[in-house]
């Protein structure tokens, strides 16, 4: 996952389906934003993540083990909503870094770590 988007991945299904949800702040809607205020920009991108992190957390009520992993630091963030919300106490939430990775490698990781755990 990163700030513009979070692959899904259910170790359940087989074969395994990948969903992506895409966050609304793409990068065409920051240059418009700027372009009128860098204030708006900042105000308009935090309501836009507020609103993908929770599109995520919707997802994420429904398991009991997860994995959040990707190159930026949006897996960090998301965490720490998580866990700010009582609601995700007794899921099993675990973050690791990864680099950018291909759906099938996303595929294979999530795979490798579920399989040792």
């Amino acid at each position: 996952m990163d700030h513009a988007s979070a692959h899904i991945m259910e170790i359940t299904t087989a074969p395994m389906e990948t969903n992506i949800i895409t966050s609304k702040f793409t990068h065409e809607e920051k240059e418009d934003s700027l372009v009128k205020s860098e204030r708006l920009m900042h105000n308009k991108e935090q309501h836009e993540e507020k609103g993908y992190y929770k599109q995520l957390a919707e997802i994420i009520m429904n398991c009991s083990h997860v994995l959040l992993f990707g190159p930026t630091d949006a897996k960090v963030e998301l965490l720490n909503i998580l866990k700010a919300d009582h609601r995700f106490a007794d899921i099993k939430i675990e973050v690791k870094q990864a680099d950018k990775m291909t759906d099938k490698q996303q595929q294979a990781f999530t795979e490798d770590y579920f399989s040792k755990n």
